[in-house]
């Protein structure tokens, strides 16, 4: 991931020209929250907040991880002795957080996602990882909620996904409009879920029952 610091100019590689030190990653985005600190009126050196761009800097580096996942992999092991189970799988209310690409504002929601197999199915923890492997990056809701879906139809060829995803975007409850309490849902069928209207809704009941 590449961080742009206001006011830091990296320098040339050929060591013989003169100017600053190069700084490390984490320095530079220590730099560029001390500097925002400074922009909000606020001393960055006072006590409370002397600490703060080394916190933000680690908490950062895990809010954004899933960069460094390729969700792909958590479906890779999969199981065939299923005793000739042939219905849907549905992990329904998984709770995730992400973080909105236009304002860095936390994204706070659940995901229920379900698949018709085929002839395999993957044990279902690997759903949530999928779901937090994508949540984990700067993201639109719409996106996210495609990304899930196109990875489980890509690699486990199922007759079937459907993703729906219910979440309160902090760039509308904390600022703007500041409408709390409203939520934003999406949703994406591929296969049978989208093309068979029986099994649309029966996907649909499964997900929405109590």
């Amino acid at each position: 991931m590449n961080f742009v610091t206001a006011g830091f100019v990296p320098i040339d590689e050929d060591s013989s020209k003169s100017g600053p030190e190069p700084l490390s990653a984490p320095q530079e985005v220590h730099h560029a929250i001390r500097t925002l600190l400074r922009w909000t009126g606020d001393d960055p050196d006072r006590e409370g907040l002397r600490d703060t761009p080394a916190r933000v800097t680690r908490a950062w580096k895990e809010y954004c991880n899933g960069y460094e996942i390729d969700p792909a992999t958590y479906l890779s092991r999969t199981f065939d002795e299923v005793g000739g189970y042939d219905e849907i799988v549905l992990l329904r209310d998984i709770p995730f957080q992400s973080h909105c690409e236009h304002h860095l504002a936390p994204i706070t929601g659940t995901a229920s996602i379900a698949y018709l197999p085929k002839d395999r199915v993957v044990g279902i923890s690997k759903l949530a990882r999928v779901l937090n492997g994508y949540a984990r990056r700067l993201q639109v809701q719409e996106r996210l909620t495609a990304q899930i879906a196109d990875c489980i139809w890509n690699n486990l060829k199922p007759h079937g996904v459907a993703v729906i995803i219910k979440a309160s975007h902090g760039c509308m409850t904390g600022r703007g409009v500041r409408t709390h309490g409203v939520t934003m849902m999406t949703s994406k069928m591929l296969g049978c879920f989208r093309d068979d209207p029986t099994s649309r809704r029966e996907i649909m009941t499964l997900m929405q029952s109590q």
